[in-house]
C-alpha cells in the first residue's frame, strides 16, 4: 500500500498475523530496503508470535535517494505514516523498529507515535571514524523499552547495555547481519512474544 506523508509517498508491505495482538512497524537503513534478509527474518518470526508486521519503504527511498536528509522531516513523515497505519489497524498495541538509520528514527519518534516498545537493529552508535560522536542519547531518550540487536563486529560500534532495556550482541556479525539473519528474527520474537502473549 502507498501512504502519503509530508515528505511524499511511502510504500508499506503488510503481513497480517492470524489473531494479531500487536502491530509492528519496521523500516530499513539509509541505503537499504525492506527486502533485506534480516528484515524478512524479523517479519517471519514476529508474525509467528502474533504480530502484524508493516515493513515501510520510507519516502526518501521511494524517491530514489540513498540518504534520508533532514532528521526532522524524516521523523515527521514517519509519525504521519504510523498514525495512518494505526487508523487502519485500530486496537492493536504499537511496536516500532528499524535497522541502522531506521532504528534511530524508531527511537526518536517512539513517544510521538505512541509506541509501547522499540526494536533497534544494528543501531549505529557512532559514525565510522568518529568515536567522539555517540548517538546513545537517542536510545536513552526513546521513552519506552528498547531492544538493541547489534553484531560484535559492527563498525558503527555497539551500544552500552545500560542504554537499552535489553542488548543482544551477536558474535561474528557486522552491520548487515549477513551470517545468520534468522537469529535476528528469533531474538526479536523472543523479546516481543512474551510481552503480547
Amino acid at each position: 500500500m502507498r501512504i502519503v506523508t509530508p515528505s511524499g509517498p511511502a510504500i508499506v508491505e503488510v503481513d497480517e498475523a492470524p489473531g494479531s495482538r500487536f502491530l509492528f512497524v519496521l523500516t530499513h537503513g539509509s541505503a537499504g530496503g525492506v527486502e533485506s534478509p534480516d528484515l524478512l527474518a524479523v517479519r517471519d518470526a514476529v508474525t509467528g508470535v502474533g504480530g502484524t508486521v508493516a515493513r515501510v519503504l520510507q519516502p526518501f527511498r521511494v524517491a530514489g535517494a540513498r540518504a534520508p536528509g533532514s532528521a526532522v522531516r524524516q521523523d515527521e513523515a514517519w509519525t504521519a505514516l504510523v498514525a495512518e497505519l494505526r487508523r487502519r489497524y485500530p486496537g492493536l498495541a504499537l511496536v516500532q523498529g528499524g535497522r541502522s538509520n531506521g532504528a534511530r528514527v524508531a527511537c526518536r519518534t517512539a513517544r510521538a507515535a505512541g509506541a509501547e516498545a522499540v526494536v533497534a537493529l544494528a543501531f549505529p552508535l557512532r559514525p565510522p571514524g568518529r568515536p567522539d560522536r555517540s548517538r546513545a542519547g537517542e536510545l536513552r531518550e526513546a521513552g519506552v523499552e528498547v531492544l538493541v540487536v547489534n553484531g560484535d563486529r559492527d563498525p558503527f560500534g555497539v551500544p552500552d547495555a545500560a542504554d537499552a532495556a535489553k542488548l543482544v550482541v551477536l558474535p561474528g556479525e557486522a552491520h548487515e547481519f549477513k551470517k545468520n539473519p534468522a537469529r535476528v528474527g528469533e531474538v526479536v520474537a523472543e523479546w516481543l512474544g512474551p510481552r503480547y502473549a
